[in-house]
């Protein structure tokens, strides 16, 4: 008993067939080499996003535990973090109330002061 006797299956694939399923394979492994590469990035630029962000705060914390009356102007200094070697610049500002100072920190990853990762903001009250 033929089960399939009106159809004949010993022929295979064509080679269109075939070269289309190769060109939706392909499509889809490009697609997914994309997307984990771009998981990649984004997961490195998470990292120094992170680590910027806890250099600027460690600096604000300190100004805040010493409560000291940060001096006017503009402060560079190294500022490394993890695996990273990161500059911070520290601008302290007078505010409209004498009582307060408005400190800025920047944070640039290899000293390169066009390239600012990230800016935190405080008023400091006088310590005295």
């Amino acid at each position: 008993m033929k089960l399939f006797s009106n159809r004949n299956f010993d022929k295979g694939f064509t080679l269109l067939e075939v070269l289309v399923a190769l060109f939706i394979l392909a499509t889809a492994l490009g697609a997914s080499l994309r997307a984990v590469g771009s998981l990649t990035k984004n997961n490195g630029d998470l990292s120094v996003a992170i680590m910027s962000t806890w250099s600027a705060e460690n600096q604000l914390t300190q100004i805040r535990l010493a409560q000291i009356w940060p001096p006017l102007g503009e402060t560079v200094y190294p500022c490394p973090q993890g695996d990273f070697q990161f500059s911070c610049r520290q601008v302290v500002f007078q505010t409209p109330n004498p009582l307060f100072r408005r400190v800025e920190i920047s944070v640039f990853l290899n000293d390169q002061s066009t390239n600012q990762i990230i800016k935190l903001t405080q008023l400091v009250p006088d310590g005295i």
